[in-house]
Protein backbone atom coordinates (compact mmCIF):
# COMPACT_ATOMS: atom_id res chain seq x y z
CA UNK A 1 0.00 0.00 0.00
CA UNK A 2 1.24 3.50 -0.81
CA UNK A 3 -0.47 6.50 0.72
CA UNK A 4 1.02 9.84 -0.28
CA UNK A 5 -0.03 12.18 2.52
CA UNK A 6 2.75 14.71 2.11
CA UNK A 7 4.63 16.46 -0.64
CA UNK A 8 7.07 14.51 -2.74
CA UNK A 9 10.04 16.49 -1.46
CA UNK A 10 9.21 15.49 2.15
CA UNK A 11 10.90 12.61 3.92
CA UNK A 12 9.43 9.18 3.29
CA UNK A 13 8.20 7.00 6.16
CA UNK A 14 7.34 3.30 5.94
CA UNK A 15 4.85 2.19 8.62
CA UNK A 16 4.76 -1.56 9.26
CA UNK A 17 2.05 -3.06 11.48
CA UNK A 18 -0.41 -5.94 11.15
CA UNK A 19 -3.19 -3.87 12.74
CA UNK A 20 -4.91 -1.59 10.18
CA UNK A 21 -6.09 0.83 12.88
CA UNK A 22 -2.50 1.33 14.12
CA UNK A 23 -1.24 1.94 10.60
CA UNK A 24 -3.95 4.51 9.93
CA UNK A 25 -3.43 6.20 13.31
CA UNK A 26 0.30 6.58 12.68
CA UNK A 27 -0.27 7.76 9.10
CA UNK A 28 -2.75 10.36 10.29
CA UNK A 29 -0.40 11.64 12.99
CA UNK A 30 2.55 11.81 10.56
CA UNK A 31 0.65 13.36 7.64
CA UNK A 32 3.47 15.78 6.79
CA UNK A 33 5.61 12.87 5.55
CA UNK A 34 5.27 10.79 2.42
CA UNK A 35 3.71 7.63 3.90
CA UNK A 36 4.13 4.03 2.78
CA UNK A 37 2.19 1.25 4.51
CA UNK A 38 2.96 -2.46 4.96
CA UNK A 39 1.04 -5.17 6.83
CA UNK A 40 4.10 -7.24 7.77
CA UNK A 41 7.88 -7.52 7.49
CA UNK A 42 7.91 -9.36 4.17
CA UNK A 43 5.70 -6.74 2.51
CA UNK A 44 7.94 -4.05 3.97
CA UNK A 45 11.05 -5.62 2.40
CA UNK A 46 9.35 -5.68 -1.00
CA UNK A 47 8.49 -1.98 -0.68
CA UNK A 48 12.08 -1.17 0.32
CA UNK A 49 13.34 -2.86 -2.84
CA UNK A 50 11.42 -0.41 -5.04
CA UNK A 51 11.00 2.77 -2.98
CA UNK A 52 13.17 5.44 -1.39
CA UNK A 53 12.51 5.40 2.35
CA UNK A 54 14.10 7.56 5.06
CA UNK A 55 12.60 5.95 8.20
CA UNK A 56 10.94 2.62 8.96
CA UNK A 57 8.43 2.59 11.82
CA UNK A 58 7.67 -1.04 12.67
CA UNK A 59 5.76 -3.07 15.21
CA UNK A 60 7.80 -5.77 16.93
CA UNK A 61 5.27 -8.60 17.14
CA UNK A 62 3.79 -9.47 13.72
CA UNK A 63 2.92 -12.74 11.97
CA UNK A 64 5.50 -14.02 9.51
CA UNK A 65 8.50 -11.72 9.66
CA UNK A 66 8.45 -9.77 12.93
CA UNK A 67 9.90 -6.34 13.66
CA UNK A 68 13.18 -7.57 15.14
CA UNK A 69 13.86 -9.82 12.15
CA UNK A 70 12.88 -6.97 9.81
CA UNK A 71 15.32 -4.67 11.64
CA UNK A 72 18.15 -7.19 11.22
CA UNK A 73 17.43 -7.64 7.50
CA UNK A 74 17.29 -3.88 6.91
CA UNK A 75 20.56 -3.18 8.74
CA UNK A 76 22.30 -5.94 6.78
CA UNK A 77 21.23 -4.46 3.46
CA UNK A 78 20.98 -0.73 4.27
CA UNK A 79 22.80 0.04 7.53
CA UNK A 80 22.16 3.80 7.24
CA UNK A 81 18.36 3.46 7.06
CA UNK A 82 16.75 4.59 10.33
CA UNK A 83 14.43 2.08 12.05
CA UNK A 84 12.07 2.83 14.95
CA UNK A 85 10.39 -0.09 16.73
CA UNK A 86 6.94 0.03 18.35
CA UNK A 87 6.31 -2.39 21.17
CA UNK A 88 3.77 -2.97 23.93
CA UNK A 89 6.28 -5.03 25.89
CA UNK A 90 8.94 -3.79 28.29
CA UNK A 91 11.09 -6.90 27.88
CA UNK A 92 14.65 -5.72 28.57
CA UNK A 93 16.15 -8.62 26.65
CA UNK A 94 14.10 -7.77 23.55
CA UNK A 95 15.13 -4.11 23.76
CA UNK A 96 18.77 -5.10 24.22
CA UNK A 97 18.60 -7.39 21.16
CA UNK A 98 17.04 -4.58 19.14
CA UNK A 99 19.75 -2.11 20.19
CA UNK A 100 22.45 -4.61 19.25
CA UNK A 101 20.79 -4.99 15.85
CA UNK A 102 20.91 -1.21 15.32
CA UNK A 103 17.45 0.09 16.29
CA UNK A 104 17.46 3.90 16.25
CA UNK A 105 14.67 4.39 18.81
CA UNK A 106 11.58 2.86 20.46
CA UNK A 107 7.95 3.87 20.90
CA UNK A 108 5.77 2.26 23.54
CA UNK A 109 2.21 1.12 22.92
CA UNK A 110 -0.42 2.43 23.41
CA UNK A 111 0.96 5.12 21.14
CA UNK A 112 1.19 8.72 22.30
CA UNK A 113 0.74 10.95 19.24
CA UNK A 114 3.07 13.66 20.52
CA UNK A 115 5.76 11.11 21.41
CA UNK A 116 5.39 9.50 17.97
CA UNK A 117 5.87 12.75 16.08
CA UNK A 118 8.78 13.88 18.30
CA UNK A 119 10.56 10.54 18.03
CA UNK A 120 10.38 10.45 14.23
CA UNK A 121 11.56 14.07 14.04
CA UNK A 122 14.49 13.41 16.40
CA UNK A 123 15.56 10.28 14.51
CA UNK A 124 15.53 12.18 11.21
CA UNK A 125 17.60 15.00 12.72
CA UNK A 126 20.17 12.50 14.01
CA UNK A 127 20.22 10.82 10.61
CA UNK A 128 20.90 14.14 8.87
CA UNK A 129 23.74 14.88 11.28
CA UNK A 130 25.25 11.43 10.61
CA UNK A 131 24.98 12.01 6.86
CA UNK A 132 26.65 15.43 7.16
CA UNK A 133 29.48 13.94 9.23
CA UNK A 134 29.91 11.11 6.72
CA UNK A 135 30.01 13.65 3.87
CA UNK A 136 32.64 15.69 5.71
CA UNK A 137 34.74 12.56 6.25
CA UNK A 138 34.45 11.67 2.57
CA UNK A 139 35.47 15.22 1.61
CA UNK A 140 38.44 15.13 3.98
CA UNK A 141 39.51 11.76 2.55
CA UNK A 142 39.21 13.06 -1.00
CA UNK A 143 41.32 16.10 -0.11
CA UNK A 144 43.90 13.88 1.56
CA UNK A 145 43.95 11.46 -1.38
CA UNK A 146 44.27 14.34 -3.86
CA UNK A 147 47.14 15.95 -1.97
CA UNK A 148 48.89 12.58 -1.80
CA UNK A 149 48.33 12.06 -5.52
CA UNK A 150 49.68 15.53 -6.38
CA UNK A 151 52.76 14.89 -4.24
CA UNK A 152 53.36 11.52 -5.94
CA UNK A 153 52.83 12.88 -9.46
CA UNK A 154 55.09 15.91 -9.01
CA UNK A 155 57.84 14.10 -7.15
CA UNK A 156 59.35 12.12 -10.05
CA UNK A 157 59.87 14.96 -12.60
CA UNK A 158 60.87 17.43 -9.88
CA UNK A 159 63.42 14.96 -8.45
CA UNK A 160 64.93 14.21 -11.88
CA UNK A 161 65.33 17.90 -12.68
CA UNK A 162 66.72 18.70 -9.23
CA UNK A 163 69.32 15.90 -9.35
CA UNK A 164 70.52 16.95 -12.80
CA UNK A 165 70.97 20.58 -11.73
CA UNK A 166 72.69 19.47 -8.54
CA UNK A 167 75.10 17.26 -10.51
CA UNK A 168 76.00 20.19 -12.77
CA UNK A 169 76.56 22.43 -9.73
CA UNK A 170 78.81 19.78 -8.17
CA UNK A 171 80.76 19.31 -11.40
CA UNK A 172 79.57 15.74 -11.87
CA UNK A 173 77.78 16.48 -15.14
CA UNK A 174 79.74 18.33 -17.83
CA UNK A 175 78.77 19.40 -21.36
CA UNK A 176 81.89 17.56 -22.54
CA UNK A 177 80.58 14.19 -21.28
CA UNK A 178 79.25 11.81 -23.93
CA UNK A 179 75.96 11.24 -22.09
CA UNK A 180 75.31 14.92 -21.33
CA UNK A 181 73.02 15.59 -24.30
CA UNK A 182 71.02 12.47 -23.52
CA UNK A 183 70.61 13.69 -19.94
CA UNK A 184 69.50 17.11 -21.22
CA UNK A 185 66.85 15.44 -23.40
CA UNK A 186 65.57 13.42 -20.44
CA UNK A 187 65.34 16.56 -18.28
CA UNK A 188 63.48 18.35 -21.07
CA UNK A 189 60.94 15.51 -21.17
CA UNK A 190 60.49 15.68 -17.38
CA UNK A 191 60.15 19.47 -17.56
CA UNK A 192 57.36 19.18 -20.14
CA UNK A 193 55.72 16.50 -17.98
CA UNK A 194 55.88 18.80 -14.96
CA UNK A 195 54.41 21.70 -16.93
CA UNK A 196 51.57 19.49 -18.16
CA UNK A 197 50.78 18.33 -14.61
CA UNK A 198 50.65 21.94 -13.40
CA UNK A 199 48.42 22.90 -16.34
CA UNK A 200 46.12 19.97 -15.59
CA UNK A 201 45.95 20.95 -11.94
CA UNK A 202 45.08 24.56 -12.75
CA UNK A 203 42.53 23.44 -15.34
CA UNK A 204 40.80 21.09 -12.90
CA UNK A 205 40.76 23.78 -10.21
CA UNK A 206 39.14 26.28 -12.57
CA UNK A 207 36.61 23.78 -13.88
CA UNK A 208 35.52 22.31 -10.56
CA UNK A 209 35.52 25.32 -8.23
CA UNK A 210 32.32 26.65 -9.77
CA UNK A 211 28.69 26.64 -8.72
CA UNK A 212 26.87 23.32 -9.10
CA UNK A 213 23.94 24.90 -10.92
CA UNK A 214 25.65 26.74 -13.74
CA UNK A 215 23.23 28.26 -16.28
CA UNK A 216 22.77 26.63 -19.68
CA UNK A 217 23.06 28.74 -22.81
CA UNK A 218 22.19 28.21 -26.47
CA UNK A 219 25.57 27.34 -27.98
CA UNK A 220 26.97 26.06 -31.26
CA UNK A 221 28.25 22.59 -30.34
CA UNK A 222 30.06 22.20 -33.66
CA UNK A 223 32.04 25.41 -33.11
CA UNK A 224 32.96 24.49 -29.52
CA UNK A 225 34.09 20.97 -30.44
CA UNK A 226 36.10 22.28 -33.37
CA UNK A 227 37.89 24.89 -31.21
CA UNK A 228 38.80 22.33 -28.54
CA UNK A 229 40.07 19.89 -31.16
CA UNK A 230 42.21 22.53 -32.88
CA UNK A 231 43.76 23.47 -29.54
CA UNK A 232 44.84 19.85 -28.95
CA UNK A 233 45.93 19.15 -32.53
CA UNK A 234 49.58 20.16 -31.88
CA UNK A 235 49.84 17.58 -29.08
CA UNK A 236 48.76 14.87 -31.51
CA UNK A 237 51.03 16.15 -34.29
CA UNK A 238 54.00 16.14 -31.92
CA UNK A 239 53.62 12.38 -31.56
CA UNK A 240 52.77 11.76 -35.23
CA UNK A 241 49.18 10.82 -34.35
CA UNK A 242 46.76 11.29 -37.26
CA UNK A 243 44.01 13.63 -36.05
CA UNK A 244 40.71 13.53 -37.98
CA UNK A 245 37.91 16.06 -37.33
CA UNK A 246 34.55 15.60 -39.06
CA UNK A 247 31.74 17.71 -37.58
CA UNK A 248 29.84 18.73 -40.71
CA UNK A 249 26.89 16.46 -39.88
CA UNK A 250 26.16 18.23 -36.60
CA UNK A 251 22.96 20.34 -36.72
CA UNK A 252 23.05 24.12 -37.10
CA UNK A 253 20.54 24.53 -34.27
CA UNK A 254 22.06 25.75 -30.97
CA UNK A 255 22.14 23.33 -28.03
CA UNK A 256 21.52 24.19 -24.37
CA UNK A 257 24.98 23.82 -22.80
CA UNK A 258 27.31 25.42 -20.29
CA UNK A 259 30.43 26.73 -22.08
CA UNK A 260 32.95 25.86 -19.33
CA UNK A 261 31.60 22.36 -18.78
CA UNK A 262 31.24 21.30 -22.40
CA UNK A 263 34.75 22.61 -23.11
CA UNK A 264 36.11 20.65 -20.16
CA UNK A 265 34.34 17.41 -21.14
CA UNK A 266 35.44 17.41 -24.79
CA UNK A 267 38.98 18.43 -23.85
CA UNK A 268 39.28 15.70 -21.20
CA UNK A 269 38.09 12.99 -23.60
CA UNK A 270 40.33 14.13 -26.46
CA UNK A 271 43.28 14.50 -24.10
CA UNK A 272 42.79 10.92 -22.90
CA UNK A 273 42.53 9.66 -26.47
CA UNK A 274 45.83 11.33 -27.43
CA UNK A 275 47.58 10.36 -24.20
CA UNK A 276 46.78 6.65 -24.51
CA UNK A 277 47.37 6.34 -28.26
CA UNK A 278 50.88 5.19 -29.24
CA UNK A 279 52.99 7.32 -31.60
CA UNK A 280 51.81 6.85 -35.18
CA UNK A 281 48.24 5.95 -34.19
CA UNK A 282 45.06 7.89 -34.92
CA UNK A 283 42.36 9.86 -33.09
CA UNK A 284 39.08 11.04 -34.61
CA UNK A 285 36.35 13.44 -33.52
CA UNK A 286 33.06 13.06 -35.40
CA UNK A 287 29.54 14.39 -34.98
CA UNK A 288 26.12 13.39 -36.28
CA UNK A 289 22.41 13.26 -35.55
CA UNK A 290 21.02 9.84 -34.61
CA UNK A 291 17.26 9.78 -34.12
CA UNK A 292 16.39 12.35 -31.47
CA UNK A 293 19.97 12.75 -30.22
CA UNK A 294 23.09 14.67 -31.16
CA UNK A 295 26.16 12.45 -31.04
CA UNK A 296 29.80 13.43 -30.57
CA UNK A 297 32.17 10.48 -30.91
CA UNK A 298 35.87 10.40 -30.00
CA UNK A 299 37.66 7.29 -31.25
CA UNK A 300 41.29 6.28 -30.88
CA UNK A 301 43.57 3.40 -31.79
CA UNK A 302 45.17 3.40 -28.37
CA UNK A 303 45.94 0.76 -25.77
CA UNK A 304 42.28 0.35 -24.84
CA UNK A 305 40.86 -0.54 -21.45
CA UNK A 306 40.66 -4.12 -20.14
CA UNK A 307 37.11 -5.34 -19.49
CA UNK A 308 37.70 -5.66 -15.74
CA UNK A 309 38.80 -1.99 -15.58
CA UNK A 310 35.77 -0.45 -17.34
CA UNK A 311 33.61 -0.39 -14.21
CA UNK A 312 36.21 1.73 -12.40
CA UNK A 313 37.09 4.38 -14.99
CA UNK A 314 34.59 6.96 -13.70
CA UNK A 315 35.91 6.75 -10.12
CA UNK A 316 37.76 9.75 -8.78
CA UNK A 317 41.57 9.48 -9.09
CA UNK A 318 41.37 6.15 -10.92
CA UNK A 319 43.78 5.75 -13.84
CA UNK A 320 44.36 2.91 -16.26
CA UNK A 321 48.04 2.05 -15.88
CA UNK A 322 48.76 -0.94 -18.16
CA UNK A 323 52.50 -0.97 -17.43
CA UNK A 324 52.01 -0.44 -13.67
CA UNK A 325 54.55 2.38 -13.59
CA UNK A 326 52.46 4.71 -11.40
CA UNK A 327 53.53 7.54 -13.70
CA UNK A 328 50.52 7.97 -15.99
CA UNK A 329 50.19 11.69 -16.71
CA UNK A 330 47.21 13.42 -15.11
CA UNK A 331 45.23 13.03 -11.91
CA UNK A 332 42.50 10.54 -12.78
CA UNK A 333 39.74 13.16 -12.65
CA UNK A 334 38.98 13.79 -16.33
CA UNK A 335 36.39 11.06 -16.89
CA UNK A 336 34.76 11.60 -13.49
CA UNK A 337 34.09 15.28 -14.13
CA UNK A 338 33.40 14.83 -17.86
CA UNK A 339 30.51 12.46 -17.11
CA UNK A 340 29.28 14.62 -14.21
CA UNK A 341 29.32 17.79 -16.33
CA UNK A 342 27.67 16.13 -19.33
CA UNK A 343 24.88 14.82 -17.10
CA UNK A 344 24.37 18.32 -15.68
CA UNK A 345 23.63 19.45 -19.27
CA UNK A 346 21.05 16.65 -19.79
CA UNK A 347 23.48 14.50 -21.76
CA UNK A 348 25.03 11.07 -21.41
CA UNK A 349 28.59 9.77 -21.73
CA UNK A 350 29.35 6.20 -22.80
CA UNK A 351 32.76 4.51 -23.01
CA UNK A 352 33.32 1.44 -25.18
CA UNK A 353 36.76 -0.13 -25.14
CA UNK A 354 38.77 -3.32 -25.48
CA UNK A 355 42.37 -3.91 -24.51
CA UNK A 356 44.79 -3.25 -27.40
CA UNK A 357 41.90 -2.31 -29.71
CA UNK A 358 41.28 1.31 -28.82
CA UNK A 359 38.52 3.27 -27.10
CA UNK A 360 35.39 5.08 -28.25
CA UNK A 361 33.83 7.80 -26.11
CA UNK A 362 30.30 8.82 -27.09
CA UNK A 363 28.59 12.01 -25.90
CA UNK A 364 24.83 12.19 -26.52
CA UNK A 365 22.59 15.24 -26.10
CA UNK A 366 18.86 15.60 -26.84
CA UNK A 367 18.19 17.07 -30.27
CA UNK A 368 16.82 20.63 -29.91
CA UNK A 369 13.20 21.08 -30.86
Amino acid sequence: MDTALGKKDHKSLLIVDDEPIIRELCASALYTYHILLAENGLEALKILENSEVDVVLSDVIMPGLGGLELLQRIKQQRPDLAVILMTGYSDKELILDALKAGADDFINKPINILQLSTTVSNVLEKQEIREELAALKRTDKLKSDFLGLISHKLKTPATAISLFIQNIADGIESPNDADFQQMVSMVQVETVHLEQLIQDLLYFSEATLTDEDLPLEKLDLRKIADQVALALEPAAAGRHIAFHISLERLPDKPVLLNPQRINFAIRALLDNAIKFTPDGGSVSLTGEVAGDRIILRIKDTGIGIPKQELAKIFNKFYQVDPEHTGQVRGFGLGLYYARDFIRSMNGQLYIDSQAQQGTTATIAFPLPA
